[in-house]
């Protein structure tokens, strides 16, 4: 397994920006395709993005699709996730996560191996 650690998360008014980061330790995160998704308060956790293995391919959430942008450095273990044009309804405790290891789809909620311990996004309007 791989062990996430997030940060970047913060306040933000209606129409800003933030990106978030995740760092991830061991040595195969090549392997993992990685995501982040988020959870509202009294809302069930949501898939946001995905970035499969090599970077090469990504996928998103219809909500947020042009809006945010997932990415990746393998030789660095970390990925990102630039958030623009935030809205209210953005706000909720963002969590990385890594998906079964050899597999590009990480944007079921069930096929996570790893989670981080989400950080906190707030969209003022």
């Amino acid at each position: 397994q791989v062990q996430l650690v997030e940060s970047g998360g913060g306040l933000v008014q209606a129409g800003g920006s933030l990106r978030l980061s995740c760092a991830a330790s061991g040595r195969t995160f090549s392997i993992y395709a990685m995501g982040w998704f988020r959870q509202a308060p009294g809302k069930e956790r949501e898939f946001v993005a995905g970035i499969s293995r090599s970077g090469g391919s990504t996928y998103y959430a219809d909500s947020v699709n042009g809006r945010f942008t997932i990415s990746r450095d393998n030789a660095k273990k970390l990925v990102y996730l630039q958030m623009n044009s935030l809205k209210p309804e953005d706000t909720a405790v963002y969590y990385c996560a890594a998906g079964p290891p050899y597999s590009d789809d990480v944007s079921a909620d069930a096929g996570v191996g790893s989670w981080g311990q989400g950080t906190q996004v707030t969209v003022s309007s």
